[in-house]
């Protein structure tokens, strides 16, 4: 019998801002550097106050990392040193890898109603990829496929495959899974997860129980203050599951739905040199980069 994975701790998203005034949650970052091995990075920056998010993120470099923005709801335009530019849109998905270095904007410019919904990853490279030449997979809403279940779940599949459904975002080099997945009210989803992967679950909307979990302090919290913990055994918008290692996670629901980003990854195990947008593996590593970034010599492929 497979084993179910159990939880590990559970995360709070915090406010931050970011980029030129955007305000965004984070759902984990450098804080918890090496703890969710490949990612580095979660972001959720859903909101209905266009002046929060119109600043967007004007130009600046990564290196060494791949950046996934999935959009649920509003549009955001991107532009980049190699001279693509387009615009990602509700339902969209951009995995950019950044490998040897880009530079690039992304403006978050929401719906006619004013509002962005989105999610940025950040994936690390190994270090035989990180000096690879950039490349982008822009996936669009239609491309992605939906896997659904008879209880009436329905998974978005972005990358890996579920129940025989492959998604559009292939060859990634952590070998990742991506999935968006909605739960109804009464129901258990069970999901096999390779042995040995980071595997974590990040809560948009609704609530459920994770691993028949319905004991609120069995885990630790993170995030937030002890006296201000909800003292409801389930888990809700905003938060983060890190699970332990198994091979498979299982999440029910009661009188209401739950919707979740899934998200596992093959960890690197590589130690990791981390400052702002470029994330090598060494400090000589670093430091060469921002060298090259002051004296212009940090793009090492033009593109086309």
């Amino acid at each position: 019998m497979a084993k179910t994975r159990k939880i590990h701790k559970v995360f709070r998203s915090k406010p931050t801002i970011e980029g030129a005034g955007v305000h965004l949650k984070r759902a984990f970052g450098f804080s918890e550097v090496g703890m969710f091995d490949p990612f580095l990075l979660l972001d959720d920056f859903r909101s209905d106050v266009p002046e929060y998010y119109l600043k967007g993120f004007p130009w600046h470099p990564h290196r060494g990392i791949e950046t996934i923005t999935y959009v649920l709801k509003g549009d955001v335009e991107h532009g980049d040193s190699m001279g693509n530019k387009g615009v990602i849109s509700s339902g969209d998905i951009q995995w950019m890898t950044a490998g040897s270095g880009i530079i690039h904007q992304e403006m978050p410019k929401g719906d006619p109603d004013g509002v962005m919904y989105g999610f940025q990853l950040w994936a690390n490279l190994p270090k035989s990829q990180k000096m690879m030449a950039p490349r982008y997979r822009d996936i669009k809403s239609k491309q992605v496929p939906e896997a659904k279940l008879d209880d009436g779940t329905k998974i978005r599949v972005i990358c890996g495959r579920v129940r025989g459904v492959q998604g559009p975002a292939r060859d990634i080099v952590t070998d990742p899974e991506y999935i968006d997945v909605t739960i109804p009210p009464g129901s258990e989803f069970v999901h096999p997860t390779p042995k040995g992967h980071t595997v974590l679950a990040y809560v948009i909307d609704g609530k459920g129980y994770f691993c028949k979990e319905k004991k609120p302090f069995s885990y630790e919290a993170e995030g937030v203050n002890y006296f201000d913990i909800q003292r409801e055994p389930f888990v809700g918008n905003g938060t983060l599951v890190l699970f332990e290692d198994g091979e498979q996670i299982m999440v029910s629901t009661e009188d209401q739905p739950v919707r979740f980003l899934l998200i596992s990854g093959k960890p690197l195990g590589e130690p990791i040199a981390w400052y702002g947008p470029i994330v090598m593996n060494t400090q000589e590593e670093l430091r060469i980069a921002f060298e090259e970034f002051n004296n212009g010599t940090f793009i090492k492929h033009k593109g086309p």
